[in-house]
């Protein structure tokens, strides 16, 4: 059986597999030893500042992940594929600031405007009884990998 090989990414090839936005799964530190709160996000990503942008819907009954969210704790965050030259990830760290409209400066309404973040309907109440919040990753460390190939 042949093993696959990666290499790491450039920015260059980073930046073009992110794109200006897609999905992938983000994870929050929690306390004690609990396992990480996982899940499914959209993202978007501006190659400008490479910061990574977050829209997170919270209803009524998600208090417990409001108040993840809200702590500031450490996260990770992995978007992958499986492209025409093999397969890329990309693994980003750091915390989330929230943006809110008071808090909205010019830098971020411009990269606001670069990127798509994909509306994914995979909530467990209606959207219009959800609140959407935005966060911004500026992150402490990316990295990204890609098949280099094989070897027997």
């Amino acid at each position: 059986m042949a093993d696959i090989r990666s290499v790491r990414m450039s920015d260059d090839e980073r930046s073009e597999f992110l794109g200006c936005g897609g999905t992938g799964i983000i994870s929050f530190d929690t306390p004690d030893e609990d396992p990480p709160y996982s899940r499914p996000v959209s993202y978007g990503y501006d190659t400008e500042t490479r910061d990574f942008y977050f829209r997170f819907a919270v209803g009524p009954d998600d208090a417990g992940k409001a108040d993840i969210v809200d702590e500031e704790r450490m996260i990770s965050f992995v978007t992958y594929d499986q492209t025409d030259s093999g397969w890329r990830s990309v693994i980003a760290t750091g915390r989330l600031e929230e943006i809110t409209k008071s808090a909205l400066d010019p830098s971020v309404a411009e990269a606001m405007e670069r990127i798509t973040i994909p509306f994914v309907d995979v909530y467990d109440s209606h959207p219009l009884t959800l609140e959407f919040r935005f966060f911004r990753l500026t992150p402490d460390e990316v990295t990204g990998k890609q098949e280099a190939g094989t070897v027997d």
